[in-house]
């Protein structure tokens, strides 16, 4: 028996399927960064508009702190707009954006672990879909159990399911961001899954022991 893990796991599929359509349209935004460095500020808000908050979210599997992330994804796009690095139109976008992001990241994981300091825990609201208020409340609190247990599992493992299922990254996109292969990502996938199952299934007995 998985304590009904298993309904909090497809929120996963269902983010899937969401933010892979959502993904399509947006590689489409690759022409805005060129804009952006021909001198067209006004494509560049709108490269801001269409993934902060993804990004945000994103970051947060590092951070565990929503107000550490924002200030990363801020700092993501500050170095584009200062620096203005060079962009392959043969890669995707996004896959470059959340590069750059990660090594951020991993950046700040350093300077945390040398102060020797622990983030704090934010819970981070998620949004809410277009249905009735009921749905939507269970459906709301589905998905707050999952970024909950995302939090409690791995860094690894909460980045890869955060990439592939969230934010609609296939196996080979989320390799090239986490610099991994795609055998590693295949396997960190596998283990991700669960160890989500796990910390969901603790989740379950908590709720009906309380």
């Amino acid at each position: 028996m998985d304590n009904g893990a298993s309904s909090y796991l497809r929120v996963l599929d269902g983010a899937a399927e969401s933010f892979f359509e959502k993904a399509k349209a947006i590689d489409t935004h690759t022409d805005l960064y060129s804009r952006y460095v021909d001198g067209d500020d006004d494509a560049f808000v709108d490269l801001i508009r269409q993934y902060k908050d993804g990004l945000i979210f994103y970051l947060d599997s590092f951070t565990h702190n929503i107000f550490e992330a924002e200030d990363l994804a801020q700092e993501t796009f500050v170095k584009i707009a200062i620096h203005k690095p060079f962009f392959s139109p043969r890669a995707q976008f996004k896959t470059w954006l959340y590069t750059i992001a990660r090594n951020l990241a991993i950046d700040w994981l350093r300077k945390q672990a040398k102060q020797n300091t622990l983030p704090l825990e934010s819970a981070g609201d998620m949004p809410a879909d277009e249905i009735s208020m009921e749905q939507n409340y269970l459906r709301q609190e589905k998905r707050i159990l999952v970024r909950r247990a995302l939090r409690r599992i791995k860094c690894d493992y909460s980045q890869v399911l955060y990439l592939v299922y969230f934010e609609g990254f296939n196996n080979a996109q989320a390799a090239k961001i986490m610099k991994k292969s795609k055998r590693q990502i295949e396997n960190l996938l596998y283990q991700a899954k669960k160890a989500l199952k796990s910390e969901l299934c603790k989740e379950a007995l908590f709720d009906e022991e309380s």
